[in-house]
C-alpha cells in the first residue's frame, strides 16, 4: 500500500470516530470541512432533516479574482463567508466538524475566521 493511500484511509478511519460523536441538529447544525490540495470546502449541515443550510468554498466565484492569496488567506476568506450565509439562514450556533484532519493551518484559519464573522463553535 503506498504512503498515500495509507494517509487517506488513515484520515477516513480518524473522520469515522469524529462522526460517532459529533451531529448536527436543528438547534446547533454541523460545519464540515473538506481540504484537498488545491482547495477548502465548507458547509452548514442539518442532519435530522439531512439538508446543507450554507456552503462556501475556493471555488466559489465571490472569491476568485486577480490578486494573489496565500491558501490560508483563502481558508480565512472561505470562513467568513459561510458564516455570514449561514447567518442569513438563521445559525449562530455550529458544531465543528474537521472530518479527520488536524486542528491546524487552513482548518484553524477557517474556523477562526467563522468566529470572528459570528458563528459560535
Amino acid at each position: 500500500m503506498s504512503r498515500a493511500t495509507t494517509r487517506v484511509a488513515s484520515r477516513k478511519r480518524r473522520h469515522l470516530g469524529i462522526r460517532l460523536t459529533v451531529e448536527g441538529s436543528a438547534l446547533r447544525p454541523r460545519l464540515a470541512i473538506f481540504r484537498s490540495l488545491n482547495h477548502i470546502y465548507a458547509q452548514v449541515i442539518d442532519d435530522a432533516a439531512g439538508k446543507t443550510l450554507a456552503a462556501a468554498s475556493t471555488l466559489d466565484a465571490t472569491l476568485k479574482g486577480d490578486t494573489k492569496r496565500t491558501k490560508t488567506q483563502e481558508a480565512a476568506e472561505v470562513g467568513t463567508l459561510v458564516a455570514q450565509r449561514a447567518k442569513a439562514a438563521g445559525v449562530e450556533k455550529v458544531v465543528f466538524d474537521r472530518a479527520g484532519f488536524k486542528y491546524h493551518g487552513r482548518l484553524k484559519a477557517l474556523a477562526d475566521a467563522a468566529r470572528a464573522a459570528g458563528l459560535e463553535f
